[in-house]
């Protein structure tokens, strides 16, 4: 297989008056994994169709391997999709169903069972060719649809939320397997998903989709510790935001008054992603991670900023514990490393939270 590289330039569709998606612009390099992230109606999934070839744009180009596509039929763009209802034929064999787009592009006998078993030994499926979808798992069936599109060597995969079907332990260890697939084949992948865990844990870089747009794209990390808006700190991950307002700014940082009348000032290293300017007089949010506040009884010295809450609820993990927190009528979510024997808090204990400036990021609001 030859891995391409697509590129969507001003692209958008519209249905009516209705903009689904509209001036997308994007860069997917050769053996990237890259995944269309956002929530459910916000045009992810006719994003990939359109590269795929299912739905024409109504402005802008897409290109693969710097080529033009928009009047190339599907079957002509050397590009495989998975659909989330994988779209077996129930009533053929595992071969026949990964044999199928070789034998309606006429290939010798031989060479289909060579590649038949080459795609199969790829996804882990041998030995399972005389079955029927019926007689297998959901991931079995999840590697037969992969194997099926792998077996005709597209220049690039597209992944329409491929694991939504699978239970929760089976959709990790289908995460691990494919993440482990595309890199030894180095095969350019588009992945859609909402699930902002799927998009971390297999990503080399992720593009969050709001409302028909793209509002930040980049490396996992970068997105998920530098959002560039409210938006992308609530859906990737959870974040606590806290509304504050800009009263001063100097070179190095910023002076702050959150809503609960608390001074900070802040480094312009948090600022966040989207380059956004700032004035004194902003109101901003400040984002703070779960993992990133640390829970007290109030008798221990902390250093960073203080705020008295109440625990509202809590949920044993094993690893972890996650706990709602009523500060000045907001929730705030705090996840803690197991305490390893030590009492748990429980609901209506009062306790204190502090977490360290730096790990303050400053957000603008999304406006709606």
């Amino acid at each position: 297989m030859q891995a391409g590289e697509v590129t969507l330039e001003k692209v958008g569709k519209r249905y009516g008056e209705q903009w689904v998606v509209r001036r997308i612009d994007l860069h997917v390099e050769r053996g990237e994994f890259f995944t269309l992230l956002g929530p459910s109606g916000c045009g992810k999934t006719t994003l990939l169709r359109m590269i795929a070839g299912f739905v024409q744009p109504d402005e802008g180009w897409v290109r693969i391997d710097g080529e033009p596509v928009n009047r190339v039929p599907p079957w002509r763009r050397d590009v495989g999709l998975v659909f989330q209802s994988y779209a077996l034929w129930p009533h053929l064999s595992v071969f026949e169903n990964v044999a199928f787009g070789l034998r309606e592009r006429k290939l010798p006998a031989d060479e289909i069972i060579r590649r038949v078993r080459a795609a199969l030994n790829q996804v882990a499926l041998t030995g399972t060719e005389e079955r029927r979808p019926s007689q297998l798992s959901g991931g079995q069936q999840q590697r037969v649809a992969l194997a099926r599109t792998l077996v005709v060597q597209p220049r690039v995969l597209l992944l329409d939320e491929p694991l939504s079907n699978l239970d929760a332990k089976l959709r990790v260890e289908m995460r691990l397997e494919l993440q482990k697939l595309q890199r030894d084949i180095g095969l350019t992948t588009i992945y859609v998903t909402h699930d902002q865990e799927e998009a971390l844990a297999l990503s080399t870089r992720i593009a969050v989709i709001n409302q028909g747009r793209i509002v930040q794209q980049g490396e996992p990390r970068a997105i998920y510790e530098q959002p560039a808006d409210d938006f992308v700190a609530g859906f990737i991950g959870q974040a606590n935001l806290l509304p504050a307002i800009i009263e001063g700014l100097s070179e190095h940082s910023l002076q702050l008054i959150t809503e609960s009348g608390e001074t900070l000032e802040i480094s312009r290293s948090s600022l966040t992603a989207s380059g956004a300017p700032f004035r004194a007089g902003d109101s901003i949010q400040l984002s703070i991670r779960p993992e990133a506040v640390r829970i007290s009884d109030g008798g221990e010295q902390c250093a960073g900023p203080r705020l008295a809450g109440t625990i509202v609820a809590s949920a044993y993990q094993g690893a972890f514990v996650e706990y709602e927190i009523s500060v000045a009528k907001k929730t705030f979510k705090v996840r803690v490393a197991n305490p390893k024997g030590k009492p748990l808090y429980r609901t209506g204990d009062r306790v204190q939270l502090t977490f360290a400036l730096e790990d303050l990021v400053i957000v603008p609001r999304v406006v709606q």
